[in-house]
Order: structure tokens, then C-alpha cells, then sequence
């Protein structure tokens, strides 16, 4: 699909489908943006559970390799570089409007969705863009300046080639830090985190939730006691898949087929 600066990007799409349901004729299914970790990691031509989660479900999915992602060559891989913050949410839109352009997808049903890296993306995507109609992070960095202070030691000089170097260049992490910029957001986030994550802490979220909070904008948030970064309990598991699915019910004004215990979406 076409991006910035005359480039082209890459992802792989999901339709909705459902053995046993179909949707209404003529209506278009709302999209899931998918944002990868890493965030030089990549998305593969496979169909995991968790994809078929949202598609059996009547959502279309399409899982973005923005520029910065492993697997296209050396030149696509080094398009992140200094760009962290930029490219990723940049094509992640730009895969979204894509698909509306072609009518494939309803473009009033947008939501993006990531975890850690990803999650960065997404809580960037939220408070510096004007696209998207929801959003869920996944034990995201929304403060880059506390999270190259914080982080652990193997990846603590990860953000210098992706970013730039730290504190030479503060300006550019308070820039790419979502935190600073909560009040632009025009739309409702859900929050979900480990308790014990020691790569993206807890007080990530909390500062976030917390600016949320301050400044009366919707969100919900679920913090996974005994949890660390990425959830390994099926309860746990379960239940980020049921709550996202909670939070983009509300948000889009359907009834969700499955029998799951609602989120609570504050300043709503």
C-alpha cells in the first residue's frame, strides 16, 4: 500500500470470517489495526488464534509491517532509524486508509491494537494523529524518557539508533512520548498491563491512566496482578481478548455474541 514520502509498505489483511454467521447485507465490518513489537520485529503470512479471535468475531484485521520491520531488505529495515514514533504510525494509518479507500472496511469502526513497541505506536497513534475511532495498548510505552531510564540493561541503548542518543536529544523523546500530548486525544483507550513487567513498567500505564484521569478523557484500564511483560496465565490471556472486545462493543455500539464480563470505560 502507499505511504509517505512516495514509499510503499506492507501488510497482510484478515476478512471476517464465520462458518456459522454472516453480516448484515451491505455492511462493511469495522478494522482491527494490528501494530507489531520489537519494533524491528515483523508480521508473517500466518493465522494465529489471536487474529481469528477478532475475524470469527466479524471484525476485519490487518497486520502492518511498517517501515522498520525485518524481512523487506536493508533500506526498509533502516527507515525506523531516527524514526521510531514517525514511520510506524504513519503507515499503520496508512494501511488502515487503504482499505477504507477500497471498501474493504468501514472507516467509522477503526480501532489499532499492539503490545509493548506496538503499544508505543498505538498511544502515539491516539494523542499525535486524528484517525482512529479506538485504540487498546498492550503494556505500552506512552513516556520514552522513562522508559530508556527504566528499561532493562539489554535493551537500554535500543532507542539510540531508533530515536537518537539520550539526553543529547531529549527533545525528540518528549516529542515521541504519547504522555505529553493525552489531550489531543479524541477518542477512547483501553490499558492492559503486568503488575511485575520489568521491560515496560507499570507506572507507563499509571502515568497514563493517571493523565487520562486528570484531564476527563475516556479509558479503561486492566492491571494483570503477578503478571510480567506479555501474559502468560489463560486467565489473564482470556480475559485481555474479552476486554478489548468489552471496550470496542461500547465504542461501536454493538452486543458482543459471546457471554464475557464488560470493562468500564471511564469519562464516558
Amino acid at each position: 500500500f502507499p505511504t509517505e514520502r512516495g514509499l510503499t509498505a506492507h501488510a497482510f489483511y484478515y476478512s471476517p470470517r464465520n462458518q456459522d454467521h454472516e453480516a448484515p447485507a451491505g455492511e462493511k465490518p469495522p478494522l482491527v489495526v494490528h501494530c507489531h513489537g520489537g519494533p524491528t520485529g515483523s508480521a508473517g503470512p500466518t493465522y494465529p488464534f489471536e487474529y481469528q479471535y477478532w475475524t470469527s468475531r466479524g471484525f476485519a484485521l490487518v497486520d502492518v509491517n511498517y517501515g522498520g520491520s525485518s524481512g523487506y531488505g536493508r533500506a526498509y529495515r533502516q527507515r525506523l532509524n531516527g524514526n521510531w514514533g514517525v514511520v510506524d504510525v504513519d503507515d499503520c494509518i496508512n494501511a488502515a486508509r487503504h482499505l477504507v479507500e477500497q471498501g474493504l472496511v468501514d472507516g467509522d469502526r477503526v480501532s489499532i491494537t499492539g503490545g509493548s513497541a506496538g503499544g508505543f505506536t498505538v498511544l502515539l497513534s491516539l494523542t499525535r494523529r486524528e484517525f482512529y475511532n479506538a485504540g487498546a495498548s498492550h503494556y505500552g510505552i506512552g513516556d520514552l524518557e522513562l522508559f530508556v531510564k527504566e528499561t532493562h540493561k539489554f535493551e537500554s541503548r535500543y532507542c539510540e539508533a531508533l530515536v537518537g542518543p539520550y539526553p543529547e536529544r531529549a527533545d525528540v523523546y518528549r516529542e515521541r512520548s504519547a504522555i505529553h500530548y493525552a489531550d489531543n486525544m479524541k477518542c477512547p483507550v483501553i490499558l492492559f498491563q503486568g503488575a511485575e513487567d520489568k521491560i515496560v513498567p507499570p507506572d507507563q500505564a499509571e502515568t497514563f491512566v493517571e493523565a487520562c484521569r486528570q484531564k476527563h478523557l475516556p479509558y479503561a484500564y486492566v492491571l494483570f496482578e503477578g503478571e510480567q511483560h506479555g501474559f502468560r496465565q489463560d486467565k489473564n490471556i482470556r480475559r485481555a481478548f474479552e476486554g478489548e472486545l468489552s471496550f470496542l462493543a461500547q465504542v461501536f455500539g454493538f452486543e458482543p455474541a459471546d457471554d464475557i464480563e464488560p470493562v468500564k470505560i471511564e469519562n464516558r
